[in-house]
């Protein structure tokens, strides 16, 4: 017979233990040691079990969490603590059969549920402990978003990303201690709220209504983004380039990608944009392609674009195995290519890029031994000549790609 989870975590509202089903109240009673935030202990009597106010960051809470294993411990946490919640996290770091979840409704419901909104319909993201700069990702004309906040002050800064994007009409609903006696909601729209920066509770969640204003430049879900969205020196895969670039490196929710020679990260910021959790690793020897790496990433909503300073093969050492390898630049260069298809996962997917003759032998020699797919793309754009209009050829490119057979 298996033995019951240690671990219990009970999803609570604002309005404390009230808020507990009768099963949850029952496991609330028994709880020998509870972990919750000041707040919420604030809230709710616990009578002489041994309290824990939950004051320290994740780390330090998986770490304590982790020390008792083994010993029956209780976490209260609001809402759903399997999104975006404590519930997620733990489980990553243990099995299944050792935790016993509780959900209450989760912050995204009642929001919902308040504002008339049908989640299906609505990019459900956390704002919380996390970089608010995130959230450029799901700004689209129309989009309706429901973020979960650190702070009051994450709603100024947020509303300040939409004003600064031509969203500055969109309608805020901030509503505070939802769920609890002292529930109250505010709308406004962010540009009033970037200029005025009223207070707000701290514990609140944010629901925006995307609405653009004359003159703004769209930026789309899916690859290819205008080259002016992009802060570069010159050093930038093209937007016709790119978008057949990432159509063949196929981002995948959660998967890794590496972009070796990475320039301004255009491809590795589309990549986090592509696909729900989708992570980047952004190779660049230039301090100043990083500077403006990392300026783009923030303004185009991919905070979490990892920056690693150095030269390919030797900057690969080391690194999480990637889903897909990108090579814009280096491919020629001795080991490059070696050091990449190593690390590459099985039925991982490689694509190298080049804009010259010494580049494009390299290519056609790899192709010649690893099989795969190689395509020249010849752009034209057109622009003025005089009074008419003439094609303007780009520089031609040529592309390989390649998924690396099971192992």
């Amino acid at each position: 017979m298996a033995e019951a989870p240690w671990l219990t975590i009970i999803g609570i509202g604002d309005n404390g233990l009230d808020s507990l089903t009768p099963p949850a109240r029952m496991l609330f009673e028994a709880a020998q040691t509870i972990i919750a935030p000041e707040r919420v202990l604030a809230r709710i009597d616990c009578g002489g079990r041994e309290t824990i106010a939950w004051t320290f960051g994740i780390k330090e809470t998986l770490a304590f969490v982790m020390a008792r294993r083994g010993t029956p411990v209780t976490i209260l946490a609001t809402g759903d603590p399997m999104f975006f919640g404590v519930g997620a996290t733990l489980m990553r770091h243990m099995d299944a059969a050792e935790m016993r979840v509780i959900p209450s409704p989760s912050a995204f419901s009642l929001a919902a549920a308040r504002l008339g909104w049908a989640l299906q319909d609505v990019a459900m993201i956390s704002l919380h402990g996390r970089s608010v700069h995130g959230l450029a990702a799901h700004v689209q004309p129309g989009n309706r978003i429901l973020a979960l906040t650190s702070t009051g002050q994450t709603v100024i800064e947020a509303a300040q990303i939409l004003s600064a994007g031509g969203y500055g009409r969109s309608a805020m609903h901030v509503l505070e201690h939802i769920g609890g006696p002292d529930e109250r909601s505010k709308v406004l729209r962010a540009d009033r709220i970037a200029a005025d920066k009223p207070n707000f509770a701290d514990f609140n969640t944010l629901a925006i209504e995307c609405e653009t204003q004359p003159g703004t430049v769209l930026l789309p879900s899916v690859p290819g983004l205008p080259d002016e969205a992009f802060e570069h020196d010159g050093q930038l895969t093209k937007r016709e380039v790119r978008a057949m670039t990432l159509a063949r490196l196929g981002p995948v929710p959660g998967g890794l990608m590496w972009d070796v020679g990475a320039g301004c990260g255009s491809i590795g910021i589309e990549w986090i944009r592509a696909a729900r959790g989708a992570k980047a690793i952004a190779i660049e020897a230039s301090d100043a392609r990083r500077t403006m790496m990392a300026r783009n990433a923030i303004a185009l909503g991919a905070p979490g674009l990892d920056i690693i300073a150095g030269t390919a093969p030797d900057a690969l050492a080391d690194l999480a195995s990637p889903d897909a390898v990108f090579i814009g630049g280096g491919v020629s260069h001795d080991g490059v290519f070696e050091a990449a298809w190593d690390a590459l996962k099985p039925s991982g997917r490689m694509v190298a890029n080049a804009v010259t003759v010494e580049g494009e032998a390299r290519l056609f020699a790899l192709h010649a031994v690893h099989g795969g797919e190689l395509i020249r793309l010849q752009v034209s754009r057109a622009e003025p000549v005089g009074r008419y209009l003439g094609w303007k050829p780009m520089m031609p490119v040529t592309l390989w790609s390649v998924t690396k057979e099971q192992a």
